[in-house]
């Protein structure tokens, strides 16, 4: 069998198949979508057999076969060995490009105002950051290590607690002076709200409605509801920073504008730890990878400083 002159073929195939479109398949694979159905036409031929069913009118996706399909499990875990075997090539240097997946706000506030400090230790290693919020295919996408901010628990990665984060108010220096000292959370409520929605969807990502609880405050849900909405943590606290309102801030984002006297916390008596936290995330094939244990422990480090 000459299988792997058609390793090409079979990743459009694969891509194609999981995307159930040749356009997407093609973003992924960086080629044209003719280029991607020339692939796997070549392969059909081959095979001498169809791998989707083509034919009908008005089809929106790509489906394929019922044979493809049956194989489509064992071609993708060859396509996972394959990637860990190159890997295995790499062992033994730290040298080489690692490519780190973090949300866009955690790498503004505080990643890359720290990475300086990896790339002095680790020269020879070249970092890529992929930022996203959305779940990314770690395979798919070359992916090595990443940190994310959840309980915890994503399929098929190991995860290692980062750092665990507490949730408070903050707001500008020059809001705390106009409006006067605030005496009592419910005060909150008579300025602009600014709500972080970058995890709105993820159940128990704190709120100002769970800290105003916490907090033992009065004001009505509906007061607590006003204001200024925003899907990203670093725009939030750059809302704040330009004195827009009040901003429920998470405690690792903010820590830097905390100490550079861009935000003043408000009412430190009151702790609210996340039930969420920061987790470095890699597929546990890939634990021993030199480049990516050596920023696994830069990270750890630096948490331990924060």
């Amino acid at each position: 069998m000459k299988t792997p002159v058609h390793l090409n073929a079979l990743r459009a195939f694969e891509a194609s198949a999981r995307h159930q479109s040749f356009s997407a398949a093609a973003a992924e694979l960086n080629v044209t979508p003719a280029a991607v159905g020339q692939l796997v036409r070549t392969l059909e031929d081959w095979l001498g057999a169809p791998l989707f069913l083509r034919g009908t009118s008005g089809r929106a996706r790509l489906v394929a076969t019922e044979a493809a399909q049956r194989a489509l499990p064992e071609i993708r875990a060859g396509f996972d060995r394959l990637a860990l075997g190159v890997e295995r090539l790499k062992e033994g240097s730290v040298s080489g490009v690692l490519t780190v997946t973090v949300s866009p706000a955690f790498a503004a506030k505080w990643l890359l105002p720290r990475i300086d400090r990896f790339q002095n230790i680790c020269p020879d290693t070249d970092v890529r950051l992929d930022t996203s919020l959305k779940p990314v295919d770690f395979v798919a996408q070359r992916i090595d290590i990443g940190v994310r901010y959840g309980t915890g628990h994503w399929p098929g990665l190991a995860a290692e607690k980062l750092m665990d984060e507490e949730v408070y108010p903050v707001c500008s220096p020059e809001l705390l002076r106009k409006h006067g000292a605030l005496q009592h959370p419910d005060q909150l409520t008579s300025l602009t709200l600014i709500h972080d929605l970058s995890m709105d969807e993820h159940q128990g990502f704190p709120t100002w409605d769970a800290w105003m609880r916490k907090a033992d405050a009065s004001a009505g849900t509906g007061a607590r509801q006003r204001g200024l909405r925003i899907n990203n943590s670093a725009a939030v606290l750059q809302a704040a920073i330009e004195g827009h309102g009040v901003a429920l801030a998470r405690s690792v984002m903010a820590r830097d504008d905390l100490a550079a006297g861009r935000l003043v916390r408000l009412f430190p008596a009151i702790s609210f730890i996340s039930p969420l936290a920061y987790y470095i995330i890699y597929r546990p094939e890939c634990a021993n990878l030199p480049r990516l244990t050596a920023f696994r422990d830069w990270l750890s480090s630096e948490a331990k400083g924060v």
